[in-house]
């Protein structure tokens, strides 16, 4: 069962960790690069715990209303990457509205604590895959560069003005037999 301040504490830990931050910008990043926010309601989801690293994975949880089931082919899609996702039903504790007095926890002003239930979904994603999405993304950085506005020219990308070349002869005219010339 989740907690509303469980959740809470895990968008602090990303907020207060300069590494979980990173970390959750290239799970991210690999969401995106494969595609899976095409599926319904996968961009509908919030952080309920992580990242946390492991040895060869890296772990996040999100949380879906029980009615906002995300398509489990997008799950199927992360599976085709050697990402380990899993599927759970639960609930998530959550304070209730405070319209009238009933709706208030005896001898406190703090509102009852109801049962929303939801989705969790559990990613189990390879370091190697966040790499190799990372890796690409910064080759993209390099060839995104303007080579007209770049200040020095690599040797084998210059050209040569058209001036310098020296032209090719032409072959002479040989005389064959019985032809005139």
């Amino acid at each position: 069962m989740q907690d509303t301040i469980d959740v809470v504490k895990a968008v602090q830990n990303v907020f207060d960790n300069d590494t979980a931050f990173t970390v959750l910008k290239d799970f991210e990043r690999v969401l995106d690069e494969l595609d899976l926010y095409v599926y319904d309601n996968w961009q509908d989801g919030e952080l309920a715990a992580g990242p946390i690293i492991k040895r060869h994975f890296v772990s996040c949880t999100f949380m879906w209303p029980r009615k906002q089931m995300p398509d489990p082919m997008g799950g199927k899609r992360l599976t085709d990457y050697e990402c380990k996702v899993y599927f759970k039903k639960d609930e998530l504790i959550v304070p209730r509205q405070i319209l009238e007095p009933g709706d208030m926890r005896a001898g406190t002003k703090k509102g009852k604590l109801d049962k929303a239930p939801i989705w969790l979904v559990e990613i189990l994603m390879p370091k190697e895959l966040i790499r190799s999405i990372h890796s690409g993304y910064e080759q993209e950085e390099i060839y995104a560069q303007e080579p007209a506005t770049s200040e020095e020219i690599p040797a084998e990308q210059q050209v040569e003005p058209a001036d310098a070349t020296e032209p090719v002869p032409a072959p002479e005219p040989t005389a064959e037999p019985g032809g005139e010339f």
